[in-house]
């Protein structure tokens, strides 16, 4: 998979980065107190659907990637699916 993301503010594209995106959704996990283990089990399915999908693309907004894993999100935590859709900025 060779996805570029591409970022809103400096306008500028990166490589799509596993850990990155393990890293933000493990962390709205535990933002909503969910148990530490839960969240990295959690993240890692989240991951597995979003390369799925990324396989396909050659470029995403980061806006996108991030509701895209939103949406899976929501599924197995609701309150964190919404924490990692609305981020404060």
């Amino acid at each position: 998979m060779n996805a570029n993301i591409i970022k809103k503010h400096p306008r500028t594209d990166e490589p799509y980065t596993h850990d990155k995106l393990y890293a933000s959704i493990r962390a709205a996990c535990l933002a909503v107190r969910t148990p530490v283990g839960e969240a990295e089990i959690t993240a890692k399915k989240i991951c597995q659907h979003v390369v799925a999908w990324l396989d396909t693309k050659a470029e995403v907004t980061s806006l996108d990637l991030r509701l895209r894993a939103a949406e899976h999100l929501k599924m197995y935590n609701p309150d964190a699916a919404y924490i990692y859709a609305h981020p404060v900025v």
